[in-house]
C-alpha cells in the first residue's frame, strides 16, 4: 500500500517546475500537431510530390521505327534527371535525398538537445526549427527544375525543421501529462493534426483543380506558401502556453558534446531496462518501413498504378479522414488489451498492406489500400510515441535526451528504409521491388516486439479485466 501511495505522490509532483495534468497546457501541446501536420501532408505526401514528379523531368531524343522506317528521331520526356552531373531517376533522387537529411538530423540532434538541456531553452529550440521549417516551405514556391540542386535545398531544410522540432515537442509529453493520459493525449495530437492538415489540403486542392491549366503550377506553389504560413501562425498557440522548462544542468564550453554524453547515458540506462531495450529494437526496425511508406506512397501511386492527380489527392484525403478514428481507436484497444498487443495487431496489418501494394494494378485497389493505410498510420505513430514515454524511468529530468535517443532510433531506421527503397528502385527500375524490403522490416519488427516483456501498463490492463 505504501508503494502505491509513494508512486501516486511521485506522479503528481511537479517535474522541473511543471505541474502535470494542466488541461490548457496539454491542449496547447496537442495543438502543435494541428500547426505542423500540414507539412507532411502537403509537402511530403500530396501537392509537392505531384508537382515535383511532373516538373522534375528532362527531354531526350530517341530513335524509333515508324511505319517500317528505322532511325526516326523523336523527342520524349524522361524521369531521369541530372543531379550534380549524375543521372538519377527523379523519385529515387527524392527518396535518397530524404534519407540524407534524416542522417543530418541524427548527428544534429545530440548537439541540439545538449544545448537545450544545458541552457533550459527547449521551447526556444522547438520554435527555431518550427520557423526554419515553415519559411523553407514558403521558399519552395521558388522551385526551378533548371536549378534542381539549389531548389532542393528548400526541401531539405523544410524536412530538417519539421523533424527537429518534433524532438523537442515529443519530449514535453512526459513533463506535462500523467502516464495514464499519454496514449490519449498523443492520439489527440495526431487527430488534431489530421483534421487541420485535411482542411488546408482541401483549400489547396480547390485552388489547384479550379485554376486554368496554365495556372495550376502557380497554384501549387501558392499551396507551399500557405503551408508555411499555417505552420508558422498556428504554432504560436502552442508557444504561448507551453511552459519554459528550467534545467538544473550547467552551461559550459563542452555544451556541444554534452548531448552525445547524455545520449550515451540514455543508452546505458536503456540497456539495463529489458522491456525498453527490446521495445526500442523493435521500433527501430519497423520504423524503417512505416515512415518510408508515408514518404513515398504518392510517388508509388503515380508511377506504378497510374493514378491521376485528382485520384491521388482523394486517396490522401481518405487516409487523413480514416486516420483520425484509427488513432483514437487504437488508443482504446491499447487501454483494453495493452500496448504490446495493440502494436502487434497493427504491425500484422502493415504486412498485409505491403503484400497488397505489391500486386495492386488499378485505382480502385489503390484507394482500398489507402483506406487501410489511414486506419493504421496515425495509430502506430501515436502508440509508438506514448509507449516509449511510459517506459522512460519515472522522475527522469532530461526527457529531451531520452526523446532525442528515440528520434535517433527512428531517423536511423528511416535512413535505412529510404536508402533501401531508393537504391532498389534505381537498380531495378520499379518501386514494386522496393516493397519487398518493407515487408521484411515489418516482419522482423513484429518478431522483435513479441520478445518484449509485458509492459507495466499491459499488466494493469489485464488485471483490470
Amino acid at each position: 500500500m505504501k508503494e502505491i501511495l509513494d508512486d501516486t505522490v511521485k506522479k503528481s509532483a511537479p517535474v522541473n517546475g511543471l505541474v502535470k495534468g494542466d488541461k490548457k497546457v496539454m491542449n496547447a501541446w496537442a495543438f502543435y500537431d494541428w500547426a505542423n501536420s500540414v507539412y507532411p501532408l502537403v509537402i511530403t505526401t500530396a501537392i509537392f510530390p505531384i508537382f515535383y514528379e511532373g516538373i522534375a523531368r528532362t527531354k531526350e531524343i530517341v530513335n524509333v521505327s515508324i511505319f517500317g522506317v528505322e532511325g526516326v528521331s523523336i523527342e520524349q520526356e524522361s524521369d531521369v534527371v541530372s543531379f550534380f552531373g549524375i543521372d538519377v531517376i527523379n523519385t529515387a533522387l527524392i527518396t535518397i535525398l530524404s534519407a540524407c537529411y534524416f542522417l543530418i538530423i541524427v548527428f544534429l540532434m545530440p548537439i541540439l538537445t545538449g544545448i537545450a538541456d544545458a541552457s533550459g531553452n527547449k521551447k526556444a529550440f522547438m520554435r527555431f526549427f518550427a520557423y526554419l521549417g515553415s519559411f523553407s516551405c514558403m521558399s519552395l514556391a521558388l522551385f526551378d527544375p533548371q536549378h534542381l540542386e539549389l531548389s532542393l535545398i528548400s526541401y531539405v531544410l523544410a524536412g530538417i525543421g519539421f523533424w527537429s522540432s518534433l524532438v523537442f515537442y515529443n519530449s514535453y509529453l512526459p513533463d506535462i501529462a500523467e502516464e495514464k493520459d499519454h496514449d490519449r493525449l498523443s492520439a489527440k495530437g495526431f487527430s488534431m493534426g489530421y483534421i487541420g492538415s485535411a482542411i488546408l489540403l482541401i483549400i489547396c486542392l480547390a485552388m489547384v483543380m479550379l485554376a486554368p491549366e496554365e495556372y495550376k503550377g502557380l497554384m501549387s506553389k501558392l499551396s507551399f506558401v500557405l503551408t508555411g504560413i499555417w505552420w508558422f501562425g498556428f504554432s504560436h498557440v502552442t508557444f504561448a502556453k507551453l511552459p519554459h522548462r528550467k534545467s538544473e544542468l550547467q552551461f559550459s564550453k563542452s555544451v556541444f558534446t554534452n548531448g552525445f554524453k547524455e545520449i550515451k547515458k540514455v543508452y546505458q540506462q536503456v540497456r539495463k531496462i529489458d522491456a525498453l531495450k527490446k521495445y526500442l529494437t523493435s521500433f527501430f526496425v519497423y520504423s524503417m518501413a512505416v515512415q518510408t511508406i508515408m514518404l513515398v506512397a504518392t510517388y508509388f501511386g503515380t508511377k506504378e498504378v497510374g493514378v491521376e492527380t485528382t485520384g491521388l489527392i482523394i486517396s490522401v484525403l481518405l487516409i487523413q479522414l480514416i486516420a483520425i478514428p484509427g488513432a483514437l481507436g487504437l488508443s482504446r484497444i491499447s487501454d483494453k488489451f495493452g500496448n504490446k498487443k495493440a502494436l502487434s495487431i497493427v504491425l500484422v496489418m502493415w504486412v498485409l498492406i505491403c503484400f497488397s501494394a505489391f500486386v495492386v494494378t488499378n485505382e480502385i485497389h489503390f484507394y482500398i489500400i489507402a483506406g487501410f493505410v489511414g486506419l493504421v498510420m496515425g495509430g502506430i505513430q501515436s502508440l509508438s510515441r506514448s509507449t516509449y514515454s511510459k517506459l522512460i524511468p519515472e522522475g527522469t529530468k532530461d526527457t529531451s535526451s531520452f526523446f532525442s535517443f528515440y528520434d535517433i532510433a527512428e531517423k536511423l531506421g528511416i535512413v535505412i528504409g529510404m536508402l533501401s527503397y531508393g537504391f532498389i528502385e534505381q537498380i531495378t527500375g520499379s518501386m514494386r521491388n522496393s516493397i519487398v524490403a518493407l515487408v521484411i522490416f515489418f516482419v522482423i519488427g513484429l518478431l522483435l516486439l513479441l520478445r518484449v516483456p509485458k509492459f507495466a501498463t499491459d499488466v494493469d490492463s489485464i488485471e483490470a479485466e
